[in-house]
């Protein structure tokens, strides 16, 4: 084969590089790490073979082979191979080889939850010991080294493996061995796979390629993707918002969530499965796959595991709260831009929920039983009630509504919320969930007259809301009373009787709104400073960026307080995306999303100029953070649920199972941003927005509900 020689810069340009020689290049010219090296003006002659390569090579020259058929088939390496480039004293860095030795023949393994450990001081202060990498979908040869560079390993952290390595397998992924730098995996992918942090990565790649070349490094030029709209301090133009609105509402359409029924019988059946270990997890929907017009539901989004190729695996699974919040986006972003698309959809969306789906079928349709008005959680759990996905789903159909010129579903919405009403305890509470057949079998009185508080803003908290908004456009003061006992219990035991969940961040996230929509109704000193008391609280972990920091339990008890405690904890359990309070970590899941929706509110019902101040810097936080691809259309205009503030990159702990860092969500994440955004654009905030609704008429047809 005919040698062909890049030169790509002159060695005067080379201000890192000391050696005269150009780097041997061995493996596909659409190799991310050819491609870093253009960017970066390294010199390189191509060449078709290992082989090949070390016989061009001048001694002391550098080699680096890609690996061609990863994850499918290793990279070849003779002895031959090995005893030329020791004879010839090269440096070769070669990844996922095939080299018939003592402790670096294995077995492949696919790695799910395992993470990159810095094993060594190779990479210098930039990369400590015990610095995590994420490396997304690695297929590792298990091999042996006793002085690994970097190894692989399921282990608890953020940036830092908090407990070390033990107790949990490693695997050598980075190593020297004789003349070789040995990858047992595909280090040479790290854009594709969509490796994180960046910052790191630049430091692992550079280092890597100073090793070859046998001098510093110090690479800058690369093109990760996806990244976040807008850098942090780049002046955002008068229309960021607008595009912010318009792509988070073409993200639905970007990722193929409309089921269509063309293939909803083939997929859905077959990822909703019992046998499925993976929460209903699968591959992506094609763009060759009709999508659907709202008519047949919208899916969730995506898992948080990353693929080798970049992709994520879709959620399979339907949920009636999902439904509703969608179609408040969409019926928002359809008011704001004049696109009768999105109102269509939004519409369809309705539809599908309250009259072709089996969210209200059954008993939850059957006005003898106990359970009649409630909203099933998902296709697969009809009979499942939770509280809050019960008022999110009814928020987000009353948002809808106020938006779009029908209103024909508000006999669903009143029904729903007496429903909830009339089993929740004398104190206002329902607990996590409850279940069909219990409610059924119990009765109704017994849930009514019950002593029963469950201290969980996330769990309770936007219920209470909704009695009150029902409470104002029908004046039954119950539905108020029951309200103001659940957020005065719930103020009492705060801060320390609260349970902190996943962080006690997004239980204050989740307690501001019923609380400012208290205000809107009694405006009173003691309303006013419960809601100045939790404002106040998360915005004391408002960034100069806008973003909230994460906090795990209380900071006045413990500063650094773990919340996993070991490595083997690590994927098991609901997680926070940090380790130890500190971490420069923002949530779209479940603080940043929801404290948006409710510090709106807020602010309107008080006039109060701080909230105003904070409420615009968290916007143009999520407006910089949304997600921009070219190469993956179907994360363009989403947002993850993590996101680093501190090194301006999606990065975070990825202990969470089932929804880690990456997850995208058209209800939780996309429908509060999206919506949230328009009624900034607007000025304007729900209590208003929906008071043109008239429920009275459904409210006295559905009062029969309160004889019970």
């Amino acid at each position: 084969m005919k040698r062909i020689i890049i030169v790509i810069a002159s060695l005067a340009m080379l201000s890192w590089i000391s050696s005269a020689e150009p780097v041997l290049y061995v493996g596909s010219q659409n190799n991310d790490l050819y491609a870093a090296l253009e960017a970066n003006s390294v010199e390189m002659v191509i060449a078709a073979s290992l082989p090949e390569a070390l016989s061009m090579a001048a001694r002391g020259q550098g080699i680096i082979v890609t690996a061609e058929g990863y994850p499918f088939a290793k990279t070849k390496v003779s002895e031959s191979d090995w005893r030329t480039a020791s004879r010839k004293n090269v440096r070769v860095f070669i990844e996922f080889p095939d080299i018939d030795r003592p402790g670096l023949k294995g077995e492949v393994r696919q790695m799910h939850l395992e993470r990159g450990v810095v094993t060594s001081d190779f990479f210098g202060k930039e990369l400590p010991e015990m610095s995590v990498l994420g490396i997304n979908g690695a297929h590792v040869i298990k091999m042996e080294n006793g002085r690994p560079i970097m190894s692989m390993a399921k282990v608890a952290g953020f940036d830092t493996a908090c407990f070390g390595l033990e107790n949990t397998e490693t695997f050598p992924i980075l190593f020297i061995e004789g003349n070789f730098m040995i990858a047992a995996t595909s280090v040479s992918n790290f854009i594709t796979a969509r490796f994180a942090p960046h910052d790191s990565w630049k430091t692992v790649i550079g280092s890597i390629v100073g090793w070859v070349l046998g001098t510093d490094s110090h690479m800058e030029n690369f093109a990760f993707d996806p990244v976040p709209a807008w850098s942090e301090n780049e002046a955002l133009p008068a229309s960021a918002r607008t595009e912010s609105i318009i792509n988070g509402t073409e993200w639905l359409w970007n990722a193929n969530l409309f089921i269509h029924p063309t293939w909803a019988r083939d997929y859905i059946s077959q990822y909703q499965t019992a046998s499925n270990p993976n929460h209903f997890f699968g591959p992506p929907v094609s763009d060759e796959m009709l999508q659907g017009d709202g008519n047949f539901g919208i899916m969730e989004g995506h898992a948080s595991e990353i693929n080798y190729d970049g992709t994520q695996q879709y959620r399979y699974f339907i949920r009636a709260d999902v439904q509703g919040e969608a179609a408040m986006l969409l019926a928002a972003s359809g008011n704001l831009t004049g696109n009768e698309l999105y109102m269509r959809t939004s519409e369809n969306l309705l539809d599908y929920l309250f009259y072709t789906s089996d969210f209200r079928a059954g008993d939850m349709n059957d006005r003898n039983s106990p359970v009649f008005g409630f909203i099933g959680w998902a296709n697969t759990h009809l009979g499942a009630f939770f509280n809050d996905d019960n008022a999110r789903c009814i928020l987000g159909a009353i948002g809808a509504s106020s938006y779009l010129p029908s209103q024909r579903w508000n006999s669903f919405i009143v029904e729903n919320i007496l429903a909830n009403y009339r089993i929740s305890s004398r104190q206002g509470f329902q607990g996590g969930s409850l279940l069909a057949p219990d409610i059924i079998g119990n009765g109704i009185r017994y849930y009514s007259d019950r002593d029963f508080v469950y201290p969980s803003p996330h769990f309770e908290s936007w219920m209470w809301a909704c009695y009150i908004w029902l409470y104002a456009r029908t004046g039954y003061k119950p539905l108020l009373d029951k309200a103001k006992t659940a957020i005065k219990t719930m103020m009492d035991l705060y801060p320390s009787g609260w349970y902190a969940q996943n962080g006690t961040q997004q239980q204050r996230a989740r307690m501001i709104l019923p609380l400012a929509w208290l205000v809107r109704v009694e405006d009173t000193p003691e309303h006013r400073k419960w809601l100045d008391t939790m404002v106040k609280a998360v915005l004391e972990y408002q960034d100069e960026s806008g973003a909230i920091r994460e906090e795990i339990g209380l900071a006045s008890q413990d500063s650094h307080k773990l919340l996993i405690s070991s490595n083997d904890d690590y994927g098991k359990n609901e997680a926070a995306l940090i380790a130890e309070n500190g971490d420069p970590v923002a949530d779209m899941l479940y603080t940043c999303n929801f404290l948006f929706f409710a510090l709106n509110e807020a602010a309107h019902a008080t006039g109060d100029e701080e909230y105003f101040a904070a409420l615009e810097s968290l916007s143009d936080f999520l407006t910089r953070i949304q997600v921009k691809s070219c190469r993956h259309k179907d994360v363009d205009g989403a947002w993850f649920r993590a996101f680093d503030y501190g090194r301006w990159d999606y990065w975070a702990s990825n202990a969470d199972d089932g929804w880690g860092a990456w997850c995208t969500l058209a209800g939780w994440i996309q429908s509060w941003i999206v919506t949230t955004q328009v009624m900034l654009e607007q000025r304007t905030s729900y209590w208003d927005r929906t008071s043109c609704m008239d429920v009275s008429k459904e409210f006295a047809e559905s009062k029969w509900m309160l004889n019970y």
